[in-house]
């Protein structure tokens, strides 16, 4: 009889300590996975409030642009530049925008703000403004009037209807200077947004700072962050002098810092888990062993070959281990696509929570697939080095001692 159909037979000779050994492999591979997939829906979560509420994954600027961010840095959207974007693969979606500083300014009232000047249609594709309105309307492709963040528009004691006036500096020092309807008030769920934002249509911010036909950023966006290096190495390729390329991560370095130590607590989580999986396996493994001791004894008395009977017992402890990490992805998949259709909302003083720290107040899980198979492959490693234990056993075994057991 072959080594695979013994193994596996003698693991239903004991029935109680095959379930319980696997039954502690299911539940640390159920945790792990879940905590995987709650961490990664996170961390997509966060990076979608950075990407989808404003930088998008990708912009192109001109190439002194990021470190002088001023608007005499701008540049003319000459068609070869579009049509390089909107042929490259993985591209969702593009928007033009030219951004400047202005006061803001109602009655005696005055802050400073953040104009973005958009073509609505385009920028609604990719960070969704409309969605955010509160109160008036979004803007279409020729309205004259703005778009203000609630905090501000609290702020200079303005509404929808009432007129804004907006004063900075234009192109090459020309002065900026206009009166504007205020068209709609909006709430994004990041406060820093609703302090200072500030949008008109693309047209009217050129002629607002003499800027004809110039933009400032071209915002790509490719489907989710996993399609991200792929998309930005074709364009990376192409794109050159005087134009620069950045990725959402170059944009908010703040961000990936906090994922990657938060990523880190994960890791240290899931290591103390992996323990619990590991002990779990090696103490049935060392009682296995232990039990059978004089059955050994008398295998290999009766003629077995030790490398055969290690070779056994070492199936049988990754068999454990198989059966475990098989109950544990299948228990996990209902439970991670149940979360990932219905993310958990909140609501009351907890959404406060996140919408102070610029957050959607969502939680989010992932659905990646990497989240489930490394889950196996860890407690296969894990497996594989416990079976050493009975491997090493049935190699230094001692026949007579084994009988006398």
């Amino acid at each position: 009889m072959k080594p695979l159909t013994i193994a596996w037979r003698n693991l239903w000779r004991n029935k109680r300590r095959t379930l319980i050994t696997s039954a502690s492999v299911f539940f640390g591979v159920i945790f792990a996975t879940i905590m995987s997939s709650m961490q990664e829906g996170s961390y997509g979560t966060m990076i979608d409030n950075v990407v989808r509420f404003y930088s998008g994954f990708l912009q192109i600027h001109q190439e002194d642009y990021w470190n002088n961010k001023t608007i005499n840095n701008s540049f003319e959207l000459s068609d070869s530049l579009l049509k390089l974007v909107q042929k490259t693969d993985g591209v969702t979606s593009f928007a033009p925008r030219l951004e400047s500083f202005a006061l803001a300014s109602s009655t005696d009232l005055t802050k400073g703000a953040m104009v973005i000047g958009i073509d609505p249609a385009a920028e609604n594709r990719i960070t969704n403004p409309e969605k955010w309105i509160t109160s008036g309307k979004y803007l279409n492709q020729t309205d004259d009037g703005v778009l203000m963040g609630s905090d501000l528009a609290d702020f200079l004691q303005i509404s929808t209807g009432d007129t804004l006036v907006l004063i900075g500096m234009g192109y090459h020092g020309v002065n900026a200077a206009g009166k504007y309807p205020v068209r709609g008030i909006f709430k994004f769920p990041s406060p820093e947004f609703n302090k200072q934002f500030i949008y008109m249509t693309l047209p009217n911010a050129q002629d607002l700072y003499s800027a004809d036909n110039l933009i400032t950023s071209l915002v790509i966006m490719v489907k989710n962050h996993y399609d991200l290096p792929a998309v930005k190495k074709m364009l990376g390729k192409k794109i050159s002098s005087p134009y620069s390329l950045m990725s959402w991560d170059e944009i908010q370095p703040e961000i990936v810092q906090l994922i990657e130590s938060d990523r880190s607590g994960g890791v240290i989580m899931k290591a103390i888990l992996y323990l619990v999986i590991a002990f779990g396996i090696l103490g049935t493994v060392i009682m296995m062993v232990s039990e059978r001791k004089r059955e050994l004894g008398v295998m290999v008395a009766i003629g077995m070959q030790k490398s055969k009977l290690g070779k056994i017992l070492f199936l049988e402890t990754l068999y454990l281990s198989i059966l475990g990490v098989l109950a544990g992805f299948l228990g996990s998949v209902p439970i991670i696509a149940y979360f990932y259709n219905n993310p958990i909302r909140f609501s009351g003083e907890a959404a406060s929570v996140f919408v102070d720290l610029g957050l959607e107040p969502v939680f989010s899980f992932s659905w990646q697939p990497f989240i489930f198979y490394h889950q196996a492959i860890t407690v296969f490693v894990l497996a594989f080095f416990i079976a050493l234990y009975p491997l090493d056993i049935a190699y230094r075994l001692d026949v007579t001692q084994s009988l006398r057991a």
